[in-house]
């Protein structure tokens, strides 16, 4: 299955601001089912634009822009070819805790069962997993994946800006509201406490028109993957209950959120911030014209900020992209 996407951001201060800095993880990954064809990205003002890949082969990109300016516009582009992936079996043999713990302990997991920025454990998240029956190990982590699966998207309610990029688990378990970001955190956190490795994944979902939208500005989504005994890693979509396929486009892994935000930047100055985003998947292998077709821009939020020198965007600013 061929997949475009079109993902615009824009910035706009109310003054001009003299420089800011920014990092962006924005470009589709290549690996396992998923080839990113093409990438293109466009940042007005223009500027030079570096990249490396992180240690875990994520694409980051970065620029600078050294002088006044009022509006920053970023607009990425991506042609990406997915592959369905192999069935998976109803459950894994009654052996595989025991086969996980090996794996675990030879392997370099350690930073995908510790606690991390946004993932720690906590009395309610035990007391929760108590009521669920999923304190302790048993029948086979695949299963005990499954459930845990069903039971967030059956528990929480999915619900646009009701928590924050800086809200923690117990935010979610006490509300029973949140968005995607919420949904892979406390899934992360359960499945560590099993001491199944457990990673956060940022990217694009695509949805089909006719299908109830669990995600926001159209695309941008957030989930999980387990590595499992026989299989590898593999992705589970809390949010929607589904096992992640051929329509979940990757774009980074992490511990959590904190390591892949889509923006993260600062300014030099004091100046209000406002921030629209939107985000378009297409089921093809070319993207319309902007000038026919763009993402619908959705307002994000803003923030303002007096304290001189380099100042970090909002918060709230980074995490929408990703959350909403």
């Amino acid at each position: 299955m061929l997949y475009s996407v079109r993902h615009i951001t824009e910035f706009t201060y109310s003054k001009p601001i003299a420089e800011s800095l920014m990092e962006l993880r924005l470009q589709p990954r290549t690996d396992d089912w998923q080839r990113c064809l093409s990438f293109r990205l466009e940042i007005q003002p223009t500027t030079q634009l570096l990249g490396y890949r992180d240690y875990l082969y994520n694409t980051v990109h970065h620029f600078g822009i050294p002088r006044l300016h009022q509006h920053l516009y970023i607009t990425a582009e991506s042609h990406i070819e997915m592959t369905p992936r192999p069935q998976l079996p109803d459950s894994l043999s009654s052996s595989s805790w025991d086969d996980l713990d090996v794996l675990v302990d030879e392997g370099d997991f350690w930073e995908f069962i510790i606690p991390s920025h946004f993932v720690q454990p906590s009395a309610l998240l035990f007391n929760w997993m108590n009521k669920l029956g999923m304190r302790d190990r048993r029948d086979d982590p695949l299963t005990m994946l499954r459930e845990l699966n069903s039971a967030l998207h059956d528990h929480f309610i999915y619900e646009p800006n009701s928590t924050h990029v800086d809200s923690p688990i117990d935010h979610i378990l006490t509300t029973g509201m949140g968005v995607c970001q919420d949904y892979a955190h406390v899934m992360i956190a359960m499945a560590r406490h099993l001491r199944i490795p457990c990673r956060y994944v940022s990217g694009y979902l695509f949805i089909e028109r006719e299908e109830e939208r669990h995600t926001a500005n159209d695309a941008s989504h957030a989930w999980v993957e387990a590595y499992l005994p026989e299989l590898g890693w593999v992705g589970f979509d809390p949010t929607n209950d589904q096992m992640a396929g051929h329509r979940h486009i990757r774009i980074a892994i992490g511990r959590d959120y904190h390591d892949v935000p889509p923006t993260r930047g600062v300014f030099k100055g004091g100046a209000e911030t406002t921030l629209r985003v939107g985000v378009g998947v297409y089921a093809e292998d070319k993207l319309p014209p902007i000038e026919e077709l763009s993402p619908p821009m959705t307002f994000v939020g803003s923030d303002e900020i007096y304290l001189p020198g380099f100042q970090h965007e909002s918060h709230a600013q980074q995490q929408q992209q990703q959350q909403q």
